[in-house]
């Protein structure tokens, strides 16, 4: 099995390669570049120029990417002209706060779902079910910003329940106390928010693989045996119902952090998915390429994390 992880990393170098080709010659096609909106009017057309040549924005596409891919090789994937400061710096101080909102968003996606798809399952035909599926087809259907909207606008600004803005409160000191309770508080609503529309198909995989396991041949052996409900659903159509949501926890894990995009930057939450907002808005290429590539290794690991679970959880996978 080692041999195979081995050898899908070693795959993710060309695949990265081809996602950064692709992502700077993209970024090429937008209109105005790193220095539009950020220089005075009132300077001339050859002070702009002359900024432009000492940027190194006025060299051919091709020797721009070479340097570029050269200089990440040696660990300086560029400095940011908007914050003034080396990518990785920025990067940095944003992705632990999205880590802490992706991991608590996952806890309350499972909260949620699991209970939900394993009784809609079990109770199939009944009025609970019917529920869920109305459930389903309302955290499907709505869109991510707007059921951000109407919480921000109804838990918010309405009820005052939770802060609108911000990772933190202003004026606390870094590892109180006062300082994490704050940074929790500051995640929920955020979090809620992802975890209510991350649900849906994991309900769904859920609820169907129970419904489908209640007919299979196993299960009927076993209830013509005697063998009690409750352990047969438990030890029987639970754990084959279960694979599905375990062959794509990976891809859960890691997609969370580029689905936090849109919700980051409606909470004026500081963390990776507003920082590449604000870097595509900005033209701030160095950060937004960096992103990118970030979240194009996310994935791909999230697909190797996926395979490595199935391997565990059924025998009869195996990681070739």
């Amino acid at each position: 099995m080692w041999k195979a992880i081995l050898r899908r990393l070693l795959l993710m170098i060309p695949q990265l390669l081809a996602l950064s080709i692709l992502v700077f010659f993209l970024a090429e096609l937008m209109p105005g570049d790193a220095l539009t909106g950020l220089i005075d009017p009132k300077i001339s057309a050859e002070q702009i120029e002359a900024m432009r040549e000492k940027l190194g924005l006025n060299k051919p596409v091709w020797e721009r990417y070479i340097n570029w891919m050269a200089g990440m090789l040696q660990g300086d994937f560029g400095r940011s002209f908007a914050h003034k400061q080396p990518t990785l710096s920025i990067i940095g101080e944003r992705i632990w706060p999205t880590v802490w909102l992706s991991l608590l968003t996952t806890i309350i996606t499972y909260a949620i779902a699991l209970p939900l798809g394993i009784l809609s399952g079990r109770y199939n035909g009944t009025f609970f079910e019917r529920a869920v599926n109305f459930y389903n087809f309302f955290t499907y259907s709505i869109p991510i910003f707007v059921l951000a909207l109407m919480f921000l606008w109804l838990f918010g600004y309405t009820l005052g329940w939770f802060p609108t803005r911000g990772t933190v409160a202003s004026g606390l000191q870094p590892g109180t106390l006062d300082y994490l309770v704050s940074r929790i508080y500051h995640m929920l609503l955020p979090a809620i928010t992802l975890g209510i529309l991350s649900t849906t198909s994991t309900i769904q995989w859920l609820r169907s693989g129970i419904v489908d396991a209640k007919s299979d041949d196993y299960v009927r052996t076993a209830r013509a045996k005697g063998v009690p409900e409750r352990v047969i659903y438990n030890k029987h159509i639970l754990r084959n119902a279960l694979l599905p949501i375990a062959a794509f926890f990976g891809y859960v894990i890691t997609g969370l952090f580029s689905g936090a995009m849109i919700t980051e930057q409606i909470f004026t939450y500081q963390g990776m998915g507003q920082l590449f907002f604000s870097s595509v808005v900005g033209r701030d290429y160095s950060v937004m390429m960096t992103l990118v590539l970030f979240y194009g290794f996310m994935t791909l690991l999230g697909g190797l994390l996926s395979d490595i679970i199935m391997v565990f959880v059924d025998p009869r996978v195996r990681l070739d």
